[in-house]
């Protein structure tokens, strides 16, 4: 899935359909950032951020937290993601 294909499920009126689309987003683009660090930290990422990696890194945990809690949140109201 990609960050476009989530875009009905935003814009829908159901609210399990928009949550699975903030699920999705923030898994997306948490697996999007960890395959950044590693290229990154390989000397393939053809680019320079204009941040630290220490940043990048530390961006992490709390983004798989949320991640962790939306899991637990999808379990609790019966959303499958």
């Amino acid at each position: 899935m990609e960050l476009k294909d989530t875009i009905d499920l935003m814009n829908s009126s159901d609210y399990k359909d928009r949550f699975k689309a903030e699920y999705w987003q923030v898994k997306i683009r948490l697996e999007k950032l960890r395959k950044m660090i590693a290229k990154w930290q390989a000397g393939t990422l053809g680019f320079t951020p204009s941040c630290s990696l220490d940043l990048l890194k530390e961006q992490v945990e709390p983004m798989q937290n949320y991640l962790d809690t939306l899991e637990v949140r999808a379990e609790m109201e019966g959303i499958s993601v």
